[in-house]
């Protein structure tokens, strides 16, 4: 296989794995999204009733409060009636009234010019009338029409249109519904006006072709009307005083039951399919925004799944044990029971995610989990701003801690701000003076007092489940009564006095680069445990005692020194370190060389046998910035310690030549330090070394001050005499 085939095959595999992290990334987001949908949209622990209009109580139901609600049903009902008495409104169209008499006019003339036309022969004319007639007339009828006079259909014409007019310019005019009876009505003054039998057959058979409504239905200013007559109508307000019956055992429900079952909170309704979507939008939203912040401010954690399964674990478990709250139902206190929503501890989340993750993000699922609060308690903003004071007041109060029993202060302080902002909330609400004191006092201590329970009892369980090293378990770590350092202390004190050094110049040093310092300092402190084992080899436990080595060959020294990072290594995995401060132990002398056993050997060589790799040590190089800097820290110390006279300028010089030789030898090339990075690092070295090696004024003894006093009294005697 080639080279190119190599590197592609590579690439391949690279580009699977990514691919393979990505779905399980997505996998594991949408996993805990359907979890936050159910939480927030299914009742897990319903306590109301399910009840239908035409079923029997199983009981009796008394109303738990008081309330007053709208009667929607009722309220429908009288809006319905009032739109029941708005009359239909009509347009009234003049113009119909005209083209109607036109249109008889024009009959009529048309039958005015056959009769006058002489021209024609009776049959003819007769012809001609039936083929301008809109309508058929009996023969003998038209016959005579045939035979009639100009005069007379024009005497016809006037009146017939008078009555046209008559009926229909009347104040309502004639609507389609009631065209049958305006035709019978004009039928019936044409059959009493007097006219010859063939002209009253022509008249009727006009008005019964051409007659047409002028009235026109407006549903548009009708609907407008009834609109305005149903907004007229007040809601329906209906009154349930405190133990009054609602229905009774055996009773059939009807729609007022449910109404008030439903006013008083004690009717189970389906969750509409509309809000479960709404829901759904708003949860994927959120957690989109969450997953681009962390994307954008904290890729490492983006990266690692773990932290995901961690920040969703957290939700789910809060928001569960929120719903569990919520369902409790406090029958002797029913107002007290609705306001269980302030007493989901979403602060716990706040403090853990603080705690293993991050501040800032910490801060950021909080404000996403008080809109969720508030999505849960039914859309009320009364939870989601208790929710999010208290969170952010949680994420706060873990900001400083120094061991694990500071999460029972940050509890309380939880607990404060909760109680503050539950009796803020309440004086807006305009809640009762009872309820508002019970209230905050029993829901914000009891929320804060909960929220510091869950966090120090999951802190534990989540470090070892997910591999955290938190800021608490490194404090912990870091006490002198840690069996490790005890042991250090007292059999290897010289160790454990330069460790403690080690650890004060590697917290500076951290602090200027934005390092952990918590991390660099732990792990100063337990970088040289290995040498417990042979405390006596390494010059600052001799305590002027003989050197060993001075009896050794100098690779057998090399093979001792180099082994306390083994050492080191076993004794902090049997004592369960944490695999960053193990990280440290085993990095923190890099593959550095022995200079003084190595220089030692080369004037003992003398068939050029010595190698420098011999006497390195086995490595790794440092592959964070921690460890590099705590490798800078051990080295600086101990350079610095050997100096005869330390001044400022010694020390400086020293420093700056220890860390540019470690970067010449390549140990700081598989971390992340830049020579900024390093130029603040010397900077800091030299801060603290100076004041730690700081010059001090020696302090004469009694007896020096006795030969002084005498001295000064013999002077005065010999010059007074």
């Amino acid at each position: 296989m080639g080279l190119k085939d190599l590197i592609h095959k590579s690439g391949v595999g690279l580009s699977t794995a990514v691919r393979r992290e990505r779905v399980r990334r997505v996998a594991v987001v949408l996993f805990f999204f359907a979890l936050l949908v159910f939480l927030l949209s299914v009742e897990l622990f319903p306590h109301n009733m399910k009840l239908g209009a035409g079923q029997p109580s199983p009981r009796t139901i008394k109303a738990p409060h008081a309330v007053t609600f709208e009667d929607k049903a009722k309220t429908e009902e009288a809006r319905r009636q009032e739109s029941a008495r708005v009359q239909r409104q009509y347009d009234f169209d003049p113009q119909v009234t005209v083209a109607v008499q036109d249109e008889v006019a024009e009959v009529l003339s048309a039958l005015r010019a056959i009769q006058a036309d002489e021209t024609l022969e009776r049959a003819e004319k007769v012809e001609q009338i039936k083929e301008n007639l809109p309508f058929a007339l009996a023969a003998d009828v038209v016959g005579t029409l045939a035979d009639g006079s100009p005069a007379n259909l024009e005497i016809l014409g006037r009146e017939l249109g008078a009555m046209i007019e008559r009926i229909m310019q009347r104040e309502d005019g004639i609507r389609a519904e009631h065209l049958p009876e305006a035709k019978r009505q004009l039928q019936d003054d044409i059959r009493d006006s007097g006219f010859t039998r063939p002209h009253e057959m022509l008249a009727r058979g006009l008005v019964d072709e051409l007659l047409r409504p002028n009235s026109f239905y407006n549903a548009v200013l009708t609907e407008q009307l009834q609109r305005a007559a149903m907004d007229q109508v007040p809601p329906v307000q209906v009154s349930v005083k405190k133990e009054e019956k609602i229905i009774g055992e055996g009773e059939i429900v009807t729609a007022e039951h449910l109404a008030k079952l439903q006013a008083v909170g004690l009717l189970q309704q389906p969750l509409p399919f509309k809000s479960v979507i709404g829901v759904a939008l708003m949860i994927l939203l959120l957690l989109g925004g969450v997953l681009f912040y962390i994307y954008r401010q904290h890729r490492e954690i983006y990266r690692n799944i773990h932290y995901l399964y961690l920040i969703g674990i957290i939700l789910v478990t809060v928001f569960l044990l929120g719903k569990i709250l919520i369902a409790v139902n406090v029958a002797q206190w029913p107002e007290f029971g609705t306001l269980m929503g302030y007493g989901v501890p979403v602060a716990a989340a706040g403090m853990l995610i603080a705690i293993l993750i991050d501040f800032r993000l910490a801060v950021v699922v909080v404000a996403v989990m008080a809109v969720l609060l508030g999505m849960m308690t039914g859309n009320d903003l009364r939870f989601a701003l208790v929710g999010l004071v208290g969170g952010v007041a949680g994420v706060f109060s873990v900001s400083k801690l120094s061991q694990r029993t500071d999460l029972v202060r940050a509890g309380l302080f939880v607990a404060v701000a909760n109680t503050a902002a539950v009796f803020s909330v309440g004086l807006i609400t305009n809640e009762s003076w009872g309820l508002l004191l019970t209230s905050s006092l029993v829901l914000g201590v009891g929320n804060g007092l909960l929220s510091s329970i869950l966090a120090n009892g999951a802190l534990p369980f989540l470090e070892s489940t997910f591999r955290i090293t938190s800021t608490v378990k490194l404090l912990e770590l870091a006490n002198p009564a840690q069996p490790l350092l005890r042991k250090l202390l007292l059999e290897a004190p010289g160790t454990y006095h330069h460790s403690i050094i080690v650890g004060n110049l590697a917290e500076a040093a951290a602090d200027a680069v934005g390092g952990d310092s918590v991390t660099v300092r732990v792990g100063a402190y337990y970088h040289d445990v290995g040498k417990i084992r042979r405390p006596y080899f390494f010059i600052e436990n001799q305590m002027g005692a003989e050197n060993p080595h001075d009896k050794i060959a100098p690779g057998l020294s090399t093979l001792i020194l180099t082994s306390h990072v083994k050492d080191g290594v076993e004794m902090a995995r049997e004592q369960k370190l944490p695999e960053k401060i193990v990280d440290i132990i085993e990095q923190h002398h890099g593959t550095s060389i022995i200079n003084f056993f190595y220089h030692k050997a080369l004037e003992q060589d003398e068939k050029n046998v010595v190698k420098a790799d011999d006497f390195r040590y086995e490595g790794p190089k440092p592959q964070s910035r921690e460890a590099a800097i705590v490798m800078l820290a051990d080295a600086v110390e101990a350079g610095v310690r050997s100096l005869s006279n330390p001044t400022e300028g010694k020390i400086e010089g020293l420093v700056r030549k220890i860390v540019k030789d470690k970067l010449d030898d390549g140990q700081l090339e598989e971390c992340d330090l830049n020579f900024k990075d390093l130029n603040r690092i010397s900077s800091a070295f030299v801060r603290v070394l100076t004041g730690i090696f700081h010059r001090r004024i020696e302090y004469p003894d009694a007896k020096d001050v006795e030969r002084r006093k005498a001295r000064n009294e013999r002077s005065g005697k010999q010059f007074t005499g």
